[in-house]
């Protein structure tokens, strides 16, 4: 820039410019530099981030889902498959997903492993915060497992008129090796047996809205705290073997969205701030 002001300064004696002439030429100089080398704020200064997103992360983007015509086709059949590219999601999916209350985990069998009262009281102060936050919701998911049942019954019963499911993939279990790793040791057989079935349940459930669903939906989804942490990080495409540094509540509400164009966001993260301190427990 030195150099450039001083041939500049040069010109305007040989040549005769004026003052104004010398800024407006500066003045062009500056604004082509800044198109060449653009300045970024400080947070966007990773303009060549490390890892980029993968908005085709649930391979619902257009071209993944509509079959491309042939190159022998017709120029209708080249609009018709233009028009149907067209056709992309416009609501938003938000998954709430809740932890089961305290319940009993001294005992073996999953039929004995109930709610304690603690447990009741925290599923229905859950229940009350989501009547409280007053959204459409959609339905009510729940594990299988009895605690998450439980839960599910008392949230319910302030949601009466909520369509439920159960669903097997969402039953509490090992999802992968974590990373650092756990001072309680496990089988790799356990991690390669409900790492599967956890995947499956989050490939279920995670994904954008179709193209057909007009309106935002708000689905409940009451399960356990293994299989949520790695919810959260496979949705933000964080490492999964990082689901151990997380911790959760019991009755706690963890707030996923997915929006139209793939992008993925969390709002909330085991929010148990609605309950009395008195009320709140992670064991």
């Amino acid at each position: 820039m030195k150099r450039i002001l001083q041939k500049i300064y040069h010109c305007s004696k040989v040549y005769g410019f004026t003052a104004a002439g010398v800024v407006a030429i500066v003045g062009i100089i500056v604004y082509e530099r800044s198109r060449n080398n653009p300045v970024f704020s400080s947070w966007t200064t990773s303009h060549n981030p490390s890892v980029k997103w993968d908005y085709n992360w649930d391979r619902r983007e257009p071209e993944s889902t509509i079959k491309p015509p042939k190159v022998s086709a017709t120029d209708d059949e080249k609009l018709q498959y233009k028009e149907k590219l067209a056709k992309v999601p416009t609501a938003t999916r938000h998954i709430i997903l809740i932890r089961h209350g305290q319940y009993f985990d001294n005992e073996n069998l999953d039929i004995n492993r109930k709610l304690t009262d603690l447990g009741r009281e925290q599923a229905y102060l859950t229940g009350a915060r989501l009547v409280d936050m007053n959204y459409p919701w959609s339905k009510l998911i729940s594990s299988t497992m009895t605690r998450a049942k439980e839960t599910a019954d008392i949230i319910h019963k302030q949601l009466p008129d909520l369509p439920r499911e159960e669903c097997d993939l969402l039953r509490e279990g090992a999802p992968i090796p974590p990373e650092p790793p756990s001072g309680n040791w496990r089988p790799e057989k356990q991690f390669y047996k409900d790492g599967a079935r956890i995947e499956a349940a989050f490939r279920k459930y995670f994904h954008r809205a179709e193209p057909d669903q007009t309106n935002d939906s708000y689905e409940i989804v009451v399960c356990h705290a293994n299989v949520i942490r790695y919810f959260v990080c496979r949705a933000l495409q964080f490492p999964p073997e990082g689901w151990l540094r997380i911790s959760l509540n019991h009755a706690s509400i963890t707030w996923l969205y997915i929006r139209p164009n793939g992008r993925v966001g969390l709002r909330t993260l085991g929010e148990a701030g609605f309950m009395p301190v008195d009320k709140v427990s992670v064991l």
